[in-house]
């Protein structure tokens, strides 16, 4: 690969490339999964609807809401 290409390429190819930065590309990649928001900000559609059921009906009633916002955390990267 000439001088020319390498600077051209993504810094994420080099690393992966790069048998001594094996260790950077696990960090980058936990990184990359780690939640943008506070988990209490996340899903506030879903959790909304979720308390709302809850309150009226009673847990066992609303297992749909329940599992409808761990759904939407562990798409925000929360392990749930």
């Amino acid at each position: 690969m000439s001088g020319a290409q390498l600077q051209s390429a993504s810094p994420a190819l080099i690393i992966q490339g790069s048998q001594k930065n094996e260790g950077s590309v696990a960090v980058a990649t936990a990184a990359e999964s780690k939640p943008k928001k506070k988990i209490c900000c996340a899903c506030p559609d879903t959790k909304r609807l979720r308390d709302e059921c809850i309150v009226e009906h009673g847990e066992s009633a609303c297992t749909k809401w329940i599992e409808a916002h761990r759904l939407c955390l562990r798409a925000e990267g929360f392990n749930v």
